[in-house]
């Protein structure tokens, strides 16, 4: 068995840290600590390192247990670990100093390990953290309680977020114990719609760097760039080139919001552990005048680089990746505009572990709202009409994704399914006239039609039974335009997707208030319950946390060493079947926030299954109870004793 993690299949306490049994059967000693020769004038101040070296050390090699690790595992075989790959996934046999030996002051700086409060009485004996602590010893629980209390002090959603950036660079564990215990509540804080707001001040708020920026300054030496960050072992990497971040435009080098944001979710939500994650921005310059002149950007000051300078500069970095980190390493696409979005996933799709979150992950999620809220509507997918306001990145995916699923329903060709989607952009309906002047990925949705400058009439004239919005223009789905749905509808479906909320084509008190209480809504940022004629509507929302954190452990448990349409595919079934009749009762979509952990061990299930059956998995046999296999990976943020 492997483990993304400390919470493992097995625990064998060996410096207070909990391992899994995993690949081979070998008797792996604590490896020893490096210790730099210490100098006769060594100050006062500095003797406890040195002291605590010396007697760790002597320690370690005198009492270190031994590791028997189980040659019948069932992650052995496969492809060989050539890059170390499937040991990143493995808790290390080592104490927390890695490096070097942390004590005193140095413990209590250090995120990784640091417990605050929560250290005990004979860890502050051990490693000199007497009088550097109020005498007080508290637990978790109590440390999640209080800052818990603290957060809701705030009333500005941005100083909450500055708040939890603050405690992940201090106690990593209690970050992620406090989101996953409350991450209905502080899902809107780390991700959508407050990184947004995040971003745009990121110049202001930076305070120390949380991922690597690779500009074009570095173009020619990107895999040194790789090799500064401090961990070696890295299985998902969240890229961005800033040039499209949520419906906010060109931010730049403070894209890297959205990097950090999602890898925080792939942790407290899809188990992965922490160092096992990299966040990265490709600063290739911006075209947001307003950045460009303001005093505290942290961006190269200059307009984007396009053509061969920036596909060179990609280019070396997704080669270097591959050298640095192996063939397995997933590589997720984020935020990058329309005409590099589709290209990069088309051009290292086939040699690389690319996903693009925008394209895929939003496809993969909308497509399971619209399968669950069939149960509401009744018939089947293929019986609907589709009219998309938007037909970019998400909008294309979404597309495309429910034209593939009507296809495999029907055993229609998707050149037939297609027809069932049409789609409105800024010149108006998409149709064959046009097609001269229509980028690729539009193409696919030109059917016969005349004209239709504007929404309200498409909708009039084409009768969508379902219509979904990825425009990232807000306030698009006018009152005209939900009344039409709602006239030739009994239960019009109105998904508004665009981030952050200020962008959403419109609100869910606009959506049932228009409809009469009718419409089956969902959008991509968070609305509160509307209460409308003494009946309470509760919306859901189609956010992409639901897939990508899920889609990225099932493919590490696997292996996968490619993401296939099929594996979203089965990620969408996975969401939609884990909606209960208690939630459609209450008529809900998409399942309780407060159960994701479970969900994302699911979906990881359903995404290492197919991986097999593609034979795109390389951790071989597949382990038999995939579901129990995946939890048992999964990262575990509660505090481990130290000696």
């Amino acid at each position: 068995m492997f483990s993304l993690n400390g919470s493992s299949c097995t625990n064998n306490s060996v410096s207070g840290v909990s391992r899994c049994l995993t690949q081979s059967r070998k008797r792996m000693s604590v490896p020893m600590v490096a210790v730099a020769s210490v100098s006769s004038n060594v100050k006062p101040g500095e003797r406890h390192a040195s002291v605590l070296m010396e007697n760790t050390l002597k320690e370690m090699k005198e009492s270190a247990p031994v590791i028997e690790k189980d040659s019948k595992s069932a992650v052995s075989g496969g492809v060989g670990d050539v890059y170390g790959e499937d040991s990143a996934t493995e808790d290390q046999t080592i104490t927390p100093w890695t490096h070097s030996v942390a004590s005193g002051y140095s413990l209590l700086r250090d995120p990784n390990y640091n417990k605050g409060l929560a250290f005990s009485e004979k860890e502050r004996d051990s490693h000199y953290l007497r009088g550097l602590l109020p005498p007080v010893v508290v637990d978790q629980e109590l440390q999640v309680e209080k800052l818990m209390k603290n957060l809701r002090q705030y009333d500005v959603p941005l100083q909450r977020y500055i708040a939890m950036m603050d405690l992940q660079e201090r106690n990593e564990r209690l970050f992620y114990k406090l989101l996953m215990e409350n991450v209905e509540e502080l899902l809107p804080v780390v991700y959508t719609p407050t990184v947004g707001e995040a971003c745009q001040k990121y110049g202001s708020i930076f305070r120390r760097p949380q991922g690597l920026f690779i500009s074009l300054k570095e173009k020619g030496k990107i895999l040194e760039v790789l090799k500064n960050w401090p961990e070696k072992k890295i299985q998902v990497i969240v890229v961005t080139d800033g040039e499209r971040i949520l419906g906010l435009g060109d931010l730049g080098c403070q894209g890297m919001g959205i990097p950090v944001g999602k890898l925080s979710l792939y942790t407290a939500l899809g188990g992965v552990r922490p160092s096992a994650c990299l966040p990265i921005t490709i600063d290739v310059g911006t075209n947001n005048e307003k950045l460009l002149k303001d005093e505290f950007y942290i961006g190269l000051r200059q307009r984007r680089a396009r053509g061969q300078e920036y596909a060179e500069l990609l280019d070396e970095f997704m080669s270097a990746v591959k050298q640095n980190y192996g063939e397995k390493v997933l590589i997720q696409f984020e935020d990058f505009a329309n005409h590099n979005a589709f290209d990069l996933l088309a051009k290292y799709g086939t040699s690389h572990l690319v996903f693009n979150d925008d394209i895929q992950g939003t496809a993969s999620v909308v497509l399971a709202g619209l399968m669950s809220a069939l149960n509401l509507v009744g018939g089947t997918l293929a019986e609907n009409t589709f009219l998309f306001l938007g037909a970019g990145e998400a909008g294309s995916g979404i597309a495309e994704l429910i034209a593939l699923e009507m296809s495999k329903q029907t055993g229609a060709p998707p050149e037939e399914t297609r027809k069932k989607i049409w789609m409105v952009d800024s010149k108006g309906l998409i149709v064959r006239s046009r097609m001269a002047s229509l980028q690729h990925f539009k193409r696919p949705w030109a059917h016969d039609h005349e004209p239709v400058k504007e929404l309200v009439n498409a909708v009039k004239s084409i009768k969508p039974t379902v219509l979904i919005g990825s425009s990232g223009a807000g306030k698009t789905f006018t009152k005209e335009v939900v009344q039409a749905m709602a006239t030739f509808n009994e239960k019009p479906i109105i998904f508004a997707l665009s981030n952050p909320t200020s962008q959403s084509e419109c609100t869910a008190e606009e959506a049932y208030t228009w409809s009469n209480g009718r419409a089956i809504f969902a959008s991509g940022s968070p609305f509160a319950p509307v209460e409308y004629k003494g009946k309470v509507f509760v919306s859901g929302q189609a956010n992409n946390a639901y897939i990508f954190p899920g889609l990225g452990l099932g493919l590490l448990i696997s292996g996968a060493i490619r993401v296939h349409d099929d594996i979203l595919l089965a990620a969408s079934e996975a969401l939609a079947a884990e909606v209960s009749q208690e939630n459609f009762e209450k008529g809900l979509i998409y399942p309780p926030f407060s159960n994701i952990r479970k969900i994302s061990a699911h979906i990881a299930a359903k995404v290492a299954a197919k991986a097999y059956e593609l034979g795109l998995a390389t951790r071989l046999p597949q382990p038999e109870n995939l579901v129990a296999y995946a939890e048992s990976c999964m990262y575990s943020p509660s505090y481990r004793s130290y000696r």
